[in-house]
């Protein structure tokens, strides 16, 4: 708890130097009808123990994915994050630093977010990535931009089952532009394949598409798909897991032109949800047109080294009005604690996190199948990490209040998405799920369903 205080000859001396005689005239020229007129009703105020102590009994009342067997997903995972992130991660010199627009004095820093991009062109088999956008929504908002300012068409068909809280940003983002945001339902939980290529007119700026989508089943048919996006003169932009691209076809062998997505399971705490990460990909053909900003190498004057700025045009307070993006920071300490988990775990620890996750969400998975009541609506299609359960009905309420007392957090409650999967809970495995916990799982939706 850092706090340095004010005393009351410290104020008189501020007051003075201004050559003000009380705080109640530096307030002087607020209306009277507007002002409270009386003190705030607070407590009154605690020592440092006393404050200390509230504080601890306060965040003893907490109960997060640290205390709790988090089968939650849905966009934002509990994946183990290895302690080298946070050791590296909080150190001064990178914990301090802000957006670095000056390349001489920000070496450091620019050379982290430089590895960043490296990695994520790495792990998505495209040619050009920025460091970096706010989260996947946004991030998905600022392609479907790109897609339009650069191909001129107004048309963007959005695949569902896309995430809905991106479907929503990008829905918002559209709202006063002269764009068409086309939603096409999805059939048996994945694209419509037939319904999507009658929807790619000439006038198509981009096709979103999520793999693995947000009822966590892959989308197997992406290369068909970029073919007809392509002519029709669209872009093909996908919403990808970096956790699953460990083991799934990347972005760029599928025809994929823009690929996007949350950097969150790369090393960032749940927090509450946020702050995350977004990750922007995309093929070298658009690379003036990406949002945020573009670390470049070089060398410097004798030769080492060195590491710039290379493209930040897009954004306000390079061209003011005149940007088309509006992204005034990078994330980047997020960036930073991604590109250390990738470069501590390497490719091969990746390739691990995903299989035992995917492993033990199909081993949880055929469970939950056989219990009595209990279906997996989806379960004859290839899925990732998570899937969906129909519970019996009335079940779900009564799972998540079992599971509360019981240390459990069941999954995501599909009813707050769709009126449809009431009755149904996304269900999320990852590498820290142990089979103790999945026991404890199955054990409470086998007494819940009774």
């Amino acid at each position: 708890m850092d706090y340095v205080q004010i005393t009351d000859s410290q104020r008189q001396q501020m007051l003075a130097t201004i050559g003000a005689g009380s705080i109640e005239e530096l307030l002087r020229d607020i209306p009277p009808d507007v002002r409270l007129g009386r003190p705030l009703d607070l407590p009154a105020g605690l020592t440092e123990q006393e404050a200390r102590r509230a504080v601890r009994e306060l965040a003893g009342e907490s109960r997060g994915a640290d205390r709790l067997a988090c089968f939650a997903g849905g966009g934002a995972y509990d994946h183990y994050i290895p302690a080298v992130v946070d050791a590296l991660a909080s150190q001064g010199q990178f914990l301090t630093a802000y957006t670095p627009y000056q390349a001489e004095a920000s070496q450091g820093s620019l050379q982290a977010f430089f590895e960043f991009q490296t990695l994520i062109c790495q792990l998505t088999g495209l040619d050009v990535a920025n460091a970096s956008l706010y989260e996947g929504a946004s991030a998905l908002a600022e392609a479907v931009l790109m897609a339009v300012d650069d191909t001129g068409h107004r048309r963007v068909v959005l695949a569902e089952p896309l995430h809905p809280h991106y479907r929503r940003v990008v829905q918002t983002y559209m709202a006063d532009l002269p764009v068409e945001c086309v939603v096409v339902p999805a059939k048996a939980g994945q694209a419509d394949l037939d319904a999507l290529r009658t929807a790619l007119t000439d006038d198509l700026a981009a096709l979103v598409v999520q793999s693995p989508n947000f009822y966590g089943l892959i989308e197997r048919q992406l290369p068909v798909l970029a073919e007809a996006v392509h002519a029709a003169g669209g872009a093909m932009v996908q919403v990808f897991d970096p956790i699953s691209l460990a083991i799934l076809r990347r972005p760029g062998s599928q025809g994929v032109d823009v690929a996007v997505g949350e950097g969150q399971p790369l090393g960032i705490p749940l927090s509450f949800g946020g702050p995350y990460l977004g990750l922007f990909a995309c093929r070298q053909q658009y690379v003036r047109r990406v949002p945020g900003r573009l670390i470049g190498q070089t060398t410097d004057a004798q030769g080492h080294r060195a590491f710039c700025l290379t493209l930040q045009t897009r954004e306000q307070h390079i061209r003011r009005a005149k940007a088309t993006s509006n992204i005034c920071t990078n994330q980047g300490l997020m960036a930073l604690r991604a590109a250390i988990y990738l470069a501590a775990i390497g490719p091969h620890g990746l390739a691990n996190v995903a299989t035992v996750s995917l492993q033990r969400a199909h081993a949880l998975a055929r469970r939950i199948g056989e219990l009595p009541g209990y279906a997996l609506p989806f379960g004859d299609q290839p899925f990732f990490r998570e899937f969906v359960v129909r519970c019996p009905t009335g079940a779900v309420d009564r799972l998540f209040d079992a599971g509360a007392e019981r240390g459990l957090l069941p999954g995501v409650k599909l009813g707050a998405f769709d009126e449809s999967l009431a009755d149904c809970v996304l269900v999320a495995c990852t590498e820290k799920r142990t089979e103790a916990e999945m026991d404890a799982l199955v054990t409470l939706l086998a007494e819940v369903g009774r």
